[in-house]
């Protein structure tokens, strides 16, 4: 049995005010009521408990299990080490599904496209996400032989599985997420590309475009190439690379989708080839998996691996070698102690048993060591941890399989083709995962991400604004002489450092932020990371707003020519902007003012009672003679002042949109979702997060099928800024290509 290296003899539960508030709201086991039954230190302590007692399994005693359990739950209470989100929610509780990626096959007939749907479902009930290639269906317009009609298409499918999993909630702590691939020489390329241009559609969903060497070289060299109907294998249609290329950058200039993966890259690397090629990744693109596979990942805080003063600090390679070898050692233990949604799963998983171990606070480490984001020492640094992580996670891996056996795929592996190969644990053992909501519990920069901020400001609860302030920059300030509250909200209104002359300039180097980086350093960062990592690298590249289209294209071949494995990228503002176009687009195009229908003599109506954080809050909906929603009503109590006029207001302009002839989907699109600073739960466990949001579920519950839940539309403001917060109301972030929250940890993907 391996002994328990240990590095901190006490640990504390040192939780920023932010983490608390996210674990609160999503990670704690909670009462009928909503009210948390466990504290964050309870929350460690029991998925330490669980996931050390996987060490039975292969003959520890009860003494070692408890020595494991100590070891993984000082870990996690150090912010050394957190796992993926569902191992944090689920570990020790009925569900135990402690998985976040998972890639499902779609093969080319109706049976195999809607077991995936229901496959999907149970994932996404389950806290999962999900990734598909939709290649191997039958283009738009094909021949269906069995109906003598035509198919549809992928698109056309990707929109069922879209509203598939607009109706799983996820039981409130997370909300299904997809990765939707299409190979570029599938005849339907081309309005795959175009299948998000249209802000109201496919918003559970990222899309990336499988491109091969073959068509990166055409591109490069100006030539054509062909598609082929994957149903006959057939070349239907000749296309010009460049100009498909170009197709790809400009959708993604336009509004962030679709990303790239390099296809023949991620299957160059696919340990069990035998078994198959990959064709599709987890929803953020850092976890390429064959079908039914999936992998739980894991992340090192890297902020807590580096000693010394900040600006002069250094790397502690004993307490970094010793954290990765704990961690492997729990990704492990995550598989014997998972349950899998499906039986074929489990089968796929054990079979290969795949981690990913990466890592956060890579931004803050290099604050720490002195060194800027964008530079040669940024990116030799990143290769120098990563192979380090990587050589420390295999040699993990290799002592596990001492003890426990190899994975079971192993012999037919790449690692056993000259018989002399690493015998080890597990298939793969290092990811780059997006880290929203685990990098704000940790208290540190996400992934491998730039500063988002160093210093922004966060609603909470009382609806106050507080100015949250990167604590080594206020450290820094505070050290130097330079800091005052009038500098920090300066800095939280302007976004950035750079202009600020008062901070000095050695600072400014150093304190910099996602948009103070060029692309292309986004970019080399992400690359100096691939080297070393087996899966993938989970990255957003941030644009300014008035970046080109070529921008875009330049970063795009540079990531091919550097050796990643995909790209993400984000231009700041642009898909605001697109709604706001897509809106004058519609005004134009109606050309008419919109006038009320007359109230009818009579109606009959329909009362909900909704609880509110005001107090109850009734919500009469009317209905004409066809029986379509016509007027609202909404009574709060024996409220009076602003709460009574505030809903007063409200209900009179739902009733003049719904007179005006506004679909009532489109009414609770607008409504769901917003957030105030007293939310309150129902008695089923549903949250109301503000009076608007009441109004929404009301109307939703009543009028609209109640198997339809509808996707929400969110505007933001700069900064980077991508919309607004489904559950808070709070900003959003692009980071490790996933929508992020920092107000409350919301996190698309992760």
């Amino acid at each position: 049995m391996a002994t328990v290296e240990s590095v901190s003899s006490t640990q504390q539960l040192d939780l920023t005010a932010n983490a608390t508030t996210v674990l609160e709201r999503r990670y704690l086991k909670k009462d009928d009521e909503g009210r948390p039954l466990e504290k964050p230190a309870d929350m460690f302590r029991r998925v330490a408990h669980n996931i050390a007692s996987a060490e039975r399994h292969y003959g520890a005693s009860d003494s070692e299990v408890k020595q494991w359990e100590q070891r993984f739950y000082e870990l996690m209470t150090a912010l050394e080490f957190l796992p993926n989100s569902p191992t944090l929610m689920n570990a020790g509780r009925p569900f135990q599904q402690l998985s976040a990626c998972f890639v499902l096959p779609i093969d080319d007939s109706m049976e195999s496209i809607f077991e995936a749907v229901k496959n999907t479902a149970l994932i996404h009930k389950s806290g999962g996400g999900t990734g598909f290639s939709f290649s191997r269906l039958r283009p738009k317009d094909d021949i269906v032989s069995s109906t003598k009609g035509v198919s549809s298409g992928p698109v056309s499918f990707m929109n069922v599985f879209d509203a598939a999993t607009d109706a799983i909630k996820q039981g409130g702590t997370r909300r299904g997420a997809n990765m939707a691939v299409l190979r570029v020489d599938h005849p339907d390329i081309l309005e795959f590309i175009a299948s998000k241009s249209n802000s109201d559609r496919l918003n559970n969903f990222n899309i990336s475009v499988a491109v091969n060497d073959e068509f990166m070289q055409a591109v490069l060299n100006e030539e054509t190439y062909d598609l082929i109907n994957p149903r006959t294998g057939e070349t239907v249609d000749t296309l010009s690379a460049r100009d498909v290329f170009d197709t790809i950058t400009e959708a993604a200039w336009a509004n962030g989708d679709p990303g790239i993966i390099f296809l023949d890259r991620i299957n160059a690397d696919n340990p069990t080839p035998e078994l198959g090629d990959v064709e599709s990744t987890n929803p953020c693109g850092e976890q390429p998996l064959l079908p039914y596979e999936s992998c739980n990942l894991g992340s090192i805080n890297l902020n807590k691996m580096v000693i010394g003063d900040i600006g002069e600090g250094e790397i502690d390679w004993d307490k970094l070698g010793a954290t990765v070898a704990a961690a492997v050692r729990f990704l492990d233990n995550v598989i014997e102690m998972n349950k899998f949604p499906l039986a074929k799963i489990e089968q796929m998983t054990e079979a290969n048993r795949k981690i990913g171990l990466g890592v956060m606070g890579f931004a803050d480490m290099l604050i720490h060591l002195g060194i800027p984001y964008a530079s040669e020492p940024a990116a030799k640094m990143a290769k120098e941890v990563m192979s380090f992580i990587e050589e420390r996670a295999q040699q993990a891996s290799v002592q596990l399989a001492e003890q426990r056996g190899v994975f079971p795929n192993w012999g037919t592996s790449v690692y056993n083709r000259d018989g002399n190969g690493r015998r080890l644990r597990n298939a793969t053992v290092t990811t780059i995962a997006p880290t929203g909501s685990i990098s704000i519990i940790a208290g540190s920069s996400s992934g491998i991400e730039p500063l988002f901020a160093v210093a922004y400001t966060r609603h909470v609860l009382d609806g106050e604004e507080l100015v949250e302030v990167n604590p080594l920059f206020e450290q820094v300030a505070q050290e130097r002489g330079f800091y005052s509250p009038e500098l920090i909200k300066t800095i939280a209104a302007k976004g950035s450092l750079q202009e600020i002359e008062e901070i000095p300039a050695d600072v400014r180097e150093v304190f910099l932020t996602a948009h103070d980086i060029a692309p292309e350093w986004h970019i080399r960062i992400q690359a100096a990371f691939q080297e070393a990592t087996d899966n993938a690298v989970s990255k957003t590249v941030n644009f300014a707003n008035d970046a080109t289209v070529e921008d875009v294209a330049e970063v795009y071949m540079l990531a091919y020519e550097l050796g990643c494995k995909g790209v993400t990228m984000y231009r700041d503002g642009s898909r605001e902007s697109q709604v706001l176009t897509t809106g004058k687009t519609e005004e134009a195009r109606e050309g008419q003012r919109l006038a009320p229908r007359p109230r009818p003599d009579a109606v009959t109506g329909v009362t909900r009672n909704m609880t509110t954080g005001c107090g109850k809050l009734y919500v009469t909906i009317n209905f004409d003679k066809a029986d379509e929603a016509f007027e609202v009503f909404g009574n709060m109590g024996k409220a009076g002042g602003c709460v009574a006029s505030q809903t007063e207001a409200m209900a009179r302009l739902i009733s003049l949109a719904l007179r005006s002839g506004i679909g009532p989907e489109h009414i609770v699109k607008q409504l769901k979702g917003i957030s105030c600073h007293m939310p309150a739960w129902e008695s089923g466990g549903g949250k109301i997060l503000s009076c608007a949001d009441a109004f929404a579920k009301a109307l939703e519950r009543t009028v609209l099928s109640e198997d339809v839940q509808l996707s929400i539309d969110f505007k933001g403001p700069s900064f980077g800024h991508a919309g607004a917060c489904p559950d808070c109301g709070g900003p959003l972030y692009y980071e490790g290509g996933c929508l992020t929250c920092h107000d409350c940890g919301y996190s698309q993907c992760e």
